[in-house]
């Protein structure tokens, strides 16, 4: 298995000449770096003008590995061969490393550079990236991954100090300004590509790099000529807090991934981190819970939850909970007084899906909540604390239908706000309260109990109690404190209120179904269709859908016929009594491409994970037919039309199904008007969690974006 770093940028807050002379002084040998025996010079290059030299040194690694490893591999010392091409004019220096010892075992790459600052001239950046993929080594390739990890790992976190070591060597030598170079004159004329020594800037490539300004705020600073949204690693320590190198890099390429198959609208790094931790930094768990989620959330709408959502009366009379302050830690505090709230009455009288909707909105708002904290005190704050008062719980509050939507509710927030709950204190605990553990700590994830601080009777009172967490100040009036806190009191809901069987029935689940988009699965041999019929020419058709699973191929045809519905007893022949899971075919075996139907789009190819979203102008009446099908190799696709034996294996071969989420809108031509704006009501509302969102640019026919 490959292993890949890549670092966030560093920032030294030097002038680039300067680090560079620090960088020198590390060679032939850095005592800084025991592992670093030695360095030889191999080559030396220079251009005519003296603005560009190349390096080549031979570099000896004594690697920290049991003494038995070594002597089974033959070797004391590891050789890697390192490039460096300082470029003096653009003040650029480009490292390229490589191993020589086991290279038909072991590949290890490495590319770092150091840059100016795209906002400050007298600052440098630095960044790496890395990978070692073990091929074969002697049976012990997993040891030797892991010694080699942590090898790699700690030579990053030396890489930094090991600069200012010598940035305060250079200073201590008086040492502080190193004129930046100048070309040489030739007849009274400068040589020179780039005005005043800066960089050259490439307008048609511009990015961001995301770094914490002095003042505490975000910046999101315009750079030119780097491919993708970067992080400062500065940023990263006042936003985000202590993470390994490796943990760096995990963040990194996950928001990379993001970037590439989202095309900018990404969730904020807060958010991607709370995955990244739910599963201990495995990145291919981390992308796809985080995937499964931003689906979920797009599908529901709920980054509109605040915005839209109008809570009930009788949750603002009867749901006894509300943010209180912030706890020692500067965690947002919310405070729950569940023993006195008519768990049973709220959900006779409004449903589980008011109650759903009830908690997701504490949720989003408690993200919110984290950022203010984060900006008030300077610190990461990137979860909260929850005081549950459980005084007056008692068997009312076991109902079954009640414990059943508190099962559905911890359920929807475990997969979609991991790592949100910093701490949960539950206080006055009753004697039924271990029943209700019971039903309940098996969906609760195990990092998360452990965060549960269960206290019985007044033991909150005393030492290690409430006092640890809380100020004194701030303790609600209720349990003994002088803060009065503005929660709802509860009581019984009137059954005045109740609503009746048929009218809850009617309107359970809503939240998984009641959706713009609609979920569809695609198997080999069976492609999903969707059939629009066009009464007017210039109508656009508008499209929106995510590849949850598998890779698909995306056609649009047109048609004069009207697509018959198949014949129900269609695989009769074969015994299959119920096909539920294949998809109904429009486009009939017997029709004939080009004269019975016709592509009016270049068929898309669209990967896992992608989003895209796109609009057709047509251009005659008739019947439209959207269709996804099972990408496979090119030898399986000689025919888009269904066969009985492939039908058959998609019902047996889970890997030969795809699924997407799709909406579909179409516009009428008089609404269009010939302008791309009026398809701003078929955007996709993708996260407000995003920090950058993307307009794809239309053409005159048609426009498919990712």
């Amino acid at each position: 298995m490959v292993q890949e770093y890549q670092s966030p940028v560093r920032v030294y807050k030097h002038p680039f000449e300067l680090i560079m002379a620090a960088y020198v002084r590390r060679f032939p040998k850095c005592p800084l770096i025991p592992v670093f025996v030695n360095s030889e010079v191999v080559s030396k290059n220079e251009s005519e003008d003296g603005s560009t030299l190349v390096t080549e040194r031979r570099c000896t690694i004594d690697i920290d590995a049991p003494r038995l490893l070594k002597r089974m591999a033959g070797v004391d010392y590891l050789y890697f061969t390192q490039r460096n091409t300082l470029n003096r004019r653009d003040r650029t220096l480009h490292i390229e490393v490589h191993n020589e010892t086991f290279s038909n075992r072991v590949i290890v790459s490495e590319s770092c550079k150091y840059t100016v600052h795209p906002e400050n001239e007298d600052w440098t950046c630095f960044e790496q990236t890395a990978s070692l993929d073990i091929k074969s080594f002697f049976g012990f390739e997993s040891t030797a991954e892991k010694i080699a990890m942590k090898q790699y790992a700690a030579s990053i976190n030396k890489g930094k100090e090991i600069v200012e070591y010598y940035l305060r060597e250079l200073e201590e030598e008086g040492i502080t300004y190193i004129p930046r170079w100048t070309p040489a004159v030739v007849s009274g004329t400068v040589v020179s590509s780039a005005k005043d020594g800066l960089p050259s800037k490439d307008p048609a490539c511009p990015t961001e790099l995301v770094s914490g300004s002095p003042d505490g705020h975000i910046e999101y600073v315009l750079v030119f000529s780097l491919p993708t949204v970067k992080l400062d690693a500065d940023y990263i320590r006042r936003y985000l807090g202590d993470l390994t190198p490796l943990q760096e890099s995990c963040l990194i390429r996950l928001r990379q991934w993001l970037q590439e198959t989202h095309k900018g609208k990404i969730p904020k790094d807060q958010h991607v981190l709370r995955f990244l931790r739910a599963r201990d930094f495995n990145l291919d768990k981390a992308r796809e819970f985080l995937c499964q989620s931003l689906t979920w959330r797009k599908q529901h709408q709920v980054d509109f939850l605040l915005d839209t959502w109008e809570r009930p009366q009788l949750l603002q009379e009867f749901y006894t909970g509300g943010w209180h302050h912030h706890d020692r830690d500067g965690r947002p505090l919310y405070i729950l007084r569940l023993g006195q709230m008519d768990t049973k009455g709220l959900v006779r009288a409004l449903g589980e899906e008011a109650l759903l909707r009830q908690v997701l909105s504490i949720n989003e708002e408690g993200l919110r909540r984290c950022e203010e904290n984060t900006r008030v005190f300077g610190r990461p704050i990137s979860c909260w604390t929850c005081l549950v008062d459980l005084e007056g719980l008692n068997m009312r509050h076991l109902w079954r239908p009640g414990v059943k939507a508190l099962l559905r509710i911890i359920e929807v927030v475990e997969a979609n706000y991991p790592e949100t709950l910093g701490r949960l204190l539950i206080l006055r605990a009753p004697r039924v309260f271990p029943v209700l553990w019971t039903l309940v700590s098996p969906l609760i994830d195990e990092n998360t109990r452990k965060k549960f601080l269960v206290y019985a009777g007044n033991d909150y009172q005393g030492p290690g109690g409430l006092l640890d967490y809380i100020d004194r100040e701030i303790i609600p009036d209720f349990l003994g404190g002088d803060c009065m806190c503005e929660i709802p009191e509860g009581g019984m809901v009137p059954k005045s209120l109740y609503r009746t069987a048929e009218e809850m029935e009617s309107e359970e689940n809503r939240l998984l179904s009641d959706s713009i988009y609609k979920s569809a699965s695609i198997f080999k041999g069976a492609p999903y269709e969707m059939l629009i019929e066009i009464t007017e020419a210039s109508s656009v058709i508008t499209w929106d859908f995510d590849v949850s699973k598998g890779d698909v191929i995306f056609n649009i045809y047109h048609s004069k016929r009207a697509p018959q519905p198949p014949k129900k007893d269609t695989l009769g022949a074969h015994g299959i009594t119920s096909l539920g899971a294949v998809n109904a075919q429009l486009i009939d075996r017997s029709w004939v491409p080009g004269q019975d139907y016709s592509m009016v789009e270049k068929a898309l190819t669209c990967r896992e994970g992608e989003s895209v979203q796109g609009s057709h102008i047509t251009r005659w009446p008739g019947f439209y037919i959207l269709q996804w099908r099972f990408h496979s190799s090119p030898a399986c696709t000689a025919s888009s039309l269904p066969r009985v034996d492939d039908v058959l294996a998609s019902l047996q071969v889970s890997s030969h199904k795809c699924k997407i989420m799709f909406y579909t809108e179409v516009l009428a031509s008089h609404d269009f008007r010939g302008s791309m704006t009026s398809l701003e009501s078929s955007h996709s509302g993708f996260s407000q969690l995003s920090g950058a969102t993307t307009s794809s640019s239309q053409s005159h026919a048609s426009s498919i974006s990712r």
